[in-house]
């Protein structure tokens, strides 16, 4: 069986980021990976975490679902802190064992000392800011595409040797018009692009 470990990084800030689109983005997933064989496993940090048990969940996963409302540009800090955490307590065990370089063997590049490299990984998440924003020379993110706005994240999983999924994001979350019923549905799509085809 697949093991799919669901990380809800959102930080809760009352009245202003409660957390139900993640939660309702999250509960689609469980139900898209537990319908297609998957077992499931779930984290939400703010619900608080113990390193141990979450090298477990690590150790034990196939997929990684990251599912996060982007603050300022970024990961929220308690969801930088997790990745700080587990992926520094993982090393010579789960994540890494090295930056890969060898003073023996020049071939053996930086970023190569991954031990996750039987794992894969997605992204998802939560924006403000319209989708038009990427990809676009004039955009606020000077035609960075979505992943490459987030390229810290990626190179993580990328540096413990994981291979990513195309990303799923939801953007204008604040906008009347905005509707949970498409955005649901929007990522059964992607889901099903992502995994039915090429798991």
């Amino acid at each position: 069986m697949k093991h799919v470990l669901l990380l809800n990084l959102h930080q809760k800030y009352e009245g202003i980021a409660n957390g139900n689109l993640t939660r309702d983005l999250l509960s689609e997933a469980k139900t898209f990976f537990t319908h297609n064989g998957y077992e499931v496993k779930e984290t939400n940090i703010d619900e608080g975490y113990d390193i141990a048990d979450e090298l477990e969940k690590f150790q034990w996963a196939d997929l990684f679902f990251v599912q996060s409302p982007v603050y300022w540009m970024g990961l929220p800090w308690l969801g930088k802190k997790y990745i700080d955490e587990i992926f520094s307590a993982g090393v010579n065990t789960v994540t890494y064992a090295s930056d890969g370089r060898s003073r023996n063997d020049p071939s053996k590049t930086y970023g190569s000392g991954g031990l996750m490299g039987e794992k894969r990984y997605m992204l998802s998440f939560t924006y403000n800011c319209p989708a038009s924003e990427f990809n676009n020379p004039k955009g606020f993110f000077d035609g960075l595409s979505l992943d490459e706005a987030n390229i810290a994240l990626h190179k993580t999983f990328q540096f413990c040797g994981a291979m990513q999924y195309p990303t799923f994001s939801v953007h204008d979350i604040y906008k009347s018009e905005f509707s949970l019923e498409n955005t649901l549905n929007d990522l059964r799509h992607r889901l099903e692009e992502n995994f039915t085809s090429k798991s």
